[in-house]
């Protein structure tokens, strides 16, 4: 009989990363979740195949504890997804040394801990797997008006680190992708008009949370895509509209 997958979620308290966490499980992966307050959030349903660890990404010893969590209660790792992320607007000439420190620590060095820690595991396993970060199509296609130069450096870092991880592992079957969601209907746009939102892509509407798991999901279980960014922004990246 075949064991159940496991699969790592940073940032999974809610919105999409709690999502993920439910959308994984309920396909019948082991999830370990994780976020600086994960084993308070009511938005995860509870299982015998579900670990939640606590901690903050930027803390490098975060990343030991949960895939030291992962290996002893469910004995490998198969799927990472880093999700955690931290996102936030100014003009360029606003932006502080402070802000761009912040965003580094959370969005870069966030991703770089946990994605060493799991792909040291996943080469001792010799089984390859699979990691799927969460970027923005704004890295390649800004919007007039949203003034984000600091956060994309940051999440364009991920995706120039995705490019090349993928190659660096491809022998050992090790495949590292991106998904890029457009605006989604979570806790983080609860303050911003939903008309206004509504006009951010040339499909008129709302990306749900569920949109992005089934994208994430794919890129976890595509035993030959690697290397690949998937925009699920309804069609934003393409250009004006």
């Amino acid at each position: 009989m075949e064991k159940n997958k496991t699969v790592i979620i940073t940032g999974a308290s809610q919105g999409i990363g709690a999502a993920l966490a439910n959308g994984f499980h309920s396909r019948g992966y082991n999830v370990v979740a994780t976020s600086r307050q994960v084993s308070q959030s009511k938005e995860i349903a509870q299982s015998e195949r579900l670990a939640l660890v606590d901690g903050d990404i930027v803390d490098p010893t975060t990343s030991v504890k949960v895939v030291d969590t992962a290996v002893k209660r469910f004995h490998s790792i198969d799927a990472l997804v880093n999700n955690a992320g931290i996102f936030f607007t100014k003009p360029f000439l606003d932006y502080t040394l402070d802000d761009y420190r912040r965003l580094s620590a959370t969005n870069v060095e966030g991703f770089i801990h946990m994605t060493q820690q799991v792909v040291r595991q996943m080469l001792r396993q010799g089984a390859g797997g699979s990691i799927v970060s969460i970027t923005t199509p704004y890295v390649h296609h800004p919007i007039a008006g949203l003034n984000i130069s600091l956060a994309m450096a940051t999440k364009g870092g991920i995706e120039a680190m995705s490019k090349n991880l993928a190659m660096e592992y491809a022998n050992e079957k090790i495949r590292v992708n991106t998904v890029a969601p457009g605006i989604v209907d979570t806790p983080l746009q609860k303050d911003n008009p939903v008309q206004f939102l509504r006009t951010l892509s040339p499909i008129d509407g709302i990306s749900t949370a569920e949109e992005i798991v089934d994208a994430v999901v794919f890129l976890t279980e595509a035993p030959r895509v690697t290397g690949e960014t998937l925009n699920i922004d309804g069609g934003a990246h393409l250009g004006r509209w």
